[in-house]
């Protein structure tokens, strides 16, 4: 009887059988599906539906084909994910609005900047535009490498030999595991001026590279009002935002009167969802200045806002508008991509753009050598035709009278066998006169181009001259007229200054009517109201049976309360809009969609600028910006993923040098903040690793003021050195006396 095969079947612990699978998932998802990378500025999806589209012939002068082709293609045998996964990315790809320079020319309805879908994939075509082309120029002339298919029946590129700069010009965004990108699209006559300049002195200074790169240019346009020492630092360090706000106008009307037209709203923002905004806040009569809003856009957006009274001034009106609607708002800069298409690493805008400089010297440099492997190919052919001409007769002599003439001639004129084939192949017309001069001159031009590339490929100068020549040349096709001209305003020093005078102007009108002290207060079962003055907190405050206090926080009206819930979502309530002291309050949930089974975590007031570590009772966490995650919007904001049977349960100030962890095991770690990663948004890193356990409470100190627990006591950095040490570790039992509370003050 055949023995039966046996399962391969190891034991190994489930902890470690866990994390491995988890960082090769990990991994998979950095590298082949969220991350761009730095040589060409695509993502595999995008990448395999651009080369798919080559192969099926969609280029800029061909015909359409239908997407449901393009993306059949795509999935059966480069992309094995969701149709309509790929689908989305074509459209994106096709959509003005949403890159700075497509790739993919539509036909059909492809969306539009209100938010609407596009059409389903049958109804719709699509064909390459020029500039794909150029990111393809060279892909059959060995200028990349190929790998094979998920299935191993083809071959696709690696990377795309990208003749210009598509990181940079068209931007990207993704969120991988544990980590982000967000790239603004930025002007492609910028960027090759920039690249120009890098070409020619390697060493030049990054103030040289601002003078040229002045910040994004949004497809949709908009003006960037952010100082511009911001928007250096954000290009120097790889990570920023950019404040960007709609560009409007005043438009004279019949007798005096006078409207507000908005012909450019910021980018990624949704028309449709912006004016409901601005229906609602008049509706709710949270813009007394503003009587209606109209939406009066064709192809061009022409948004129109009517004033109360013609004697409102229109500068205090939009910057009440800047503040309350998404007419403003912040584009994220991270600009963290994949190094060579490996490592993922933030760039500078330096190193991004030197990253696509090396890529084109690779480019450059592969072609010449395949060039030069054909050249050699087509002069040996030559050389064997230019021998028959000298040698008419005697070839044709060894060709009649040989039974086998091939050796005869390759001993006689010392050819190789190729040589000899060519030779035995030619026709009888091509010994007429007239086709020797050809030949002829076909070998000189060869040969002299062969010498060039020679040069070419022993000169880093000659390399350099090229290399500014193919740059030059994408930024006269593209980087001028229409799609080249810079669509986003750049504002100057002086008229950020006059902003933000007019911003401090409205804050003092709005100041006049609402600013004033404020004592909010919210119950344990989510009861929130407001009194009036900074009151200390004090027994005579009243709550419904069985409630008590949970948060006692002193504000102004003009402030804006941030919550932070236990589904990891944030919400920015308007304090002015908070119900007043009269009464016992109103439910929270009346002014936020917060699940019933979440709760509230922390509460406090918006102090732009700050840092905020967050962390969930698994144990993991990150630091955010706060500015990030103000969401003035009902549904809050997304900022930590918090996956089932796991709760965030920390949100504290990050201001200090060290963290400190403690376990509901009353286990304490402490370990350098730096340690901490900052994101957007994600589910972080382990802060302390737990077997039986749950995260209990985390905080940020400063190392040389001590540590605070929650019954006041301060214990110092020499009590806690056996506490020290590396993030993710499990940590001691805390120090005799800790809070049994086993909370932090």
């Amino acid at each position: 009887m055949d023995d039966v095969q046996q399962d391969d079947i190891r034991p190994e612990p489930l902890s470690r059988a866990l994390s491995e699978r988890y960082l090769a998932y990990a991994l998979s998802t950095i590298t082949s599906r969220a991350l761009p990378d730095a040589r060409d500025g695509l993502k595999p999806v995008h990448r395999r539906l651009l080369y798919a589209m080559r192969e099926l012939g969609l280029n800029p002068a061909a015909g359409f084909k239908k997407c449901a082709r393009v993306v059949g293609d795509v999935i059966g045998k480069y992309h094995p994910h969701g149709d309509q996964a790929v689908y989305d990315a074509l459209v994106r790809l096709a959509q003005d609005f949403a890159v700075r320079y497509p790739l993919v020319e539509g036909q059909g309805n492809f969306g539009n900047v209100d938010g609407d879908n596009p059409a389903a994939m049958r109804y719709t075509e699509s064909r390459l535009t020029a500039l794909a082309g150029a990111l393809l120029d060279g892909i059959e002339e060995d200028a990349v490498d190929f790998r094979a298919t998920y299935d191993g029946e083809d071959r696709e590129p690696v990377v795309l030999p990208a003749a210009f700069p598509n990181l940079l010009a068209n931007g990207a965004t993704g969120i991988a595991v544990g980590m982000a990108t967000s790239i603004p699209p930025h002007n492609l006559g910028e960027l090759c001026q920039a690249l120009t300049a890098l070409i020619e002195n390697p060493k030049v200074q990054d103030r040289t590279i601002f003078k040229f790169v002045k910040g994004p240019d949004f497809p949709t346009g908009g003006a960037i009002v952010d100082d511009p020492a911001a928007i250096r630092a954000a290009y120097s360090t790889g990570r920023g935002s950019f404040r960007v706000r709609a560009r409007w106008r005043r438009e004279e009307g019949a007798r005096g009167a006078w409207n507000i037209v908005v012909d450019e709203i910021p980018y990624q923002v949704q028309k449709s969802k912006l004016i409901e905004r601005i229906a609602e806040l008049i509706e709710q009569k949270k813009m007394p200045a503003l009587d209606d809003v109209r939406d009066e856009s064709t192809e061009d957006i022409r948004i129109v806002l009517v004033p109360k009274t013609r004697t409102i001034d229109p500068d205090i009106l939009m910057e009440q508008l800047f503040r309350e609607t998404e007419l403003e708002s912040r584009v994220p800069l991270n600009l963290n991509v994949l190094d060579r298409g490996l490592v993922p690493r933030v760039m500078s805008l330096r190193e991004a753009l030197q990253a696509f400089i090396d890529h084109r010297r690779e480019v450059l440099g592969r072609r010449s050598r395949h060039r030069l492997a054909k050249i050699a190919d087509r002069l040996e052919v030559l050389d064997a035709y230019l021998i028959v001409y000298l040698n008419i007769d005697k070839v044709i002599r060894i060709i009649r009278t040989e039974d086998e003439p091939r050796p005869k001639l390759m001993k006689a004129f010392k050819l190789s066998e190729r040589q000899a084939e060519a030779i035995l192949n030619m026709r009888l017309r091509a010994l007429r006169r007239l086709e020797e001069t050809e030949i002829r001159r076909e070998h000189d031009a060869l040969t002299k181009e062969q010498k060039e590339l020679n040069r070419l490929l022993r000169s880093e100068k000659l390399q350099s001259e090229k290399l500014i020549d193919e740059i030059k040349s994408i930024d006269g096709q593209f980087g001028e007229g229409t799609i080249g001209k810079r669509r986003t305003v750049i504002t100057g020093q002086k008229e950020l200054e006059q902003i933000l005078a007019k911003a401090d102007e409205a804050a003092e009108v709005i100041a006049a009517v609402q600013r004033e002290p404020i004592t909010v207060v919210c119950s344990d079962k989510l009861w929130i109201r407001t009194l009036k003055g900074h009151q200390e907190e004090n027994d005579s405050i009243k709550y419904r049976e069985g409630d008590r206090r949970r948060f006692w926080l002193h504000a102004e009206t003009t402030d804006g309360l941030m919550l932070f819930a236990t589904d990891g979502r944030f919400f920015t309530l308007d304090c002015s809009k908070l119900p007043g002291g009269r009464g016992l309050g109103e439910p929270i949930r009346d002014f936020i969609d917060l699940p019933p089974e979440a709760d509230i975590v922390a509460a406090f007031v918006h102090s732009p600028g700050r840092k905020i570590l967050v962390a969930a009772t698994s144990g993991h966490g990150f630091v955010t910006d706060e500015d990030t995650a103000v969401a003035m919007t009902r549904s809050g904001k997304k900022v930590m993923n918090v996956p089932p049977e796991v709760e965030a349960a920390v949100c504290r100030v990050a201001a200090g040098d060290m963290v400190a962890v403690v376990g509901a095991n009353r286990k304490l770690l402490i370990f350098p903040l730096s340690e901490v990663p900052e994101l957007a948004r994600g589910r972080g890193v382990i802060l302390q690793r737990y077997r039986d356990a749950k995260l209990s409470d985390a905080c940020v100190f400063n190392c040389k003021d001590g540590l605070r627990d929650d019954n006041g006591r301060v214990f110092s950095a020499a009590e806690l050195k056996d506490y020290f040490g590396e993030r993710s570790h499990a940590g001691r039992v805390v120090p005799r006396g800790f809070a049994k509370s086993n909370k932090f003050g």
